[in-house]
């Protein structure tokens, strides 16, 4: 009997006999053998969706997204200066403005979505520039026009509501740890050299080899190119996120933010700037 996890179909709507067994497939994968037992479904509870089995068509994987340390904001890159601090130390910081946005424009909860989340709107932009739709679900919440919406997925929603403003001040103090995520710089298509910093070959004594990558494989065995070989390709122009940053300083007359490194993305990016997970101490060690 071959289990199979379809969109249409629930894990508790069939029952398995006594005497069955998962196939040979099921025992050969040591992330299968964990899984804790459920009443819901025989196959126990998915962690992940690299716990499935491969797809077939019309299945779908059970994605189990994390949760934020808190609630953020988006902003918009600046651009790199040098702060100098009190005791005359150097330190290159990012500037981050706020455009007029971060309003609350919906809460979601798992009684109506399935899962308890913030919804933020961020720039304000002509009416025109949006669709009836977007319009009409940004007036519902009371917010004006904006361009970017974001979720952010929280543990409590008691004190957020539709038409909130977030202000940065009230979230954010100099000195906190912060995660800023964006888009890269885009780099189009790039070779081995620059996107993993391979080593070049001789320049001189007849080398006919300067910048090539060199062999890939063997030929008869395994007869291929494995996946996942680092090749040339195209680089950047991903979502990335930089990890416990420190807020430098908060300047309320500019409404900018300094935090200190580097972030995603040229001046003018889309950021979006969250409390830093620290295990232990904002989410469960687990």
């Amino acid at each position: 009997m071959e289990v199979s996890l379809m969109s249409s179909i629930r894990c508790s709507s069939f029952s398995l006999p006594p005497t069955w067994k998962p196939p040979v497939s099921i025992l050969a994968r040591p992330a299968l053998l964990s899984l804790r037992s459920s009443s819901l479904c025989p196959l126990g509870p998915l962690s992940s969706s690299r716990d499935l089995l491969p797809r077939r068509h019309g299945e779908r994987r059970v994605t189990v997204m994390s949760m934020e340390a808190g609630i953020g904001v988006m902003g918009t890159k600046l651009g790199m200066m040098t702060y100098f601090e009190p005791d005359g130390t150097v330190v290159p910081v990012t500037i981050v403005g706020f455009r007029e946005g971060n309003i609350v424009t919906q809460v979601k909860t798992a009684a109506t979505d399935g899962y308890d989340a913030v919804q933020v709107g961020y720039r304000r932009v002509r009416d025109r520039k949006l669709t009836k739709p977007e319009l009409g679900h940004l007036e519902k919440a009371g917010a004006i026009p904006m361009r970017h919406l974001q979720e952010f997925r929280l543990q409590s929603l008691d004190s957020f509501e539709p038409g909130q403003r977030l202000v940065v001040e009230d979230i954010f103090k100099e000195g906190d740890l912060v995660d800023v995520s964006g888009d890269s710089i885009g780099k189009g298509f790039q070779g081995g050299i620059k996107r993993h910093n391979f080593r070049r070959g001789l320049m001189t004594h007849g080398s006919k080899s300067h910048r090539a990558l060199g062999s890939i494989g063997a030929g008869t065995t395994p007869g291929r190119v494995y996946k996942g070989k680092k090749m040339p390709g195209r680089m950047g122009g991903t979502k990335t996120k930089i990890r416990k940053l420190k807020i430098v300083k908060i300047d309320s007359e500019l409404r900018v933010v300094m935090i200190k490194g580097a972030v995603p993305g040229k001046p003018g990016n889309l950021l979006r700037v969250t409390p830093a997970k620290i295990v232990g101490k904002n989410i469960p060690k687990n």
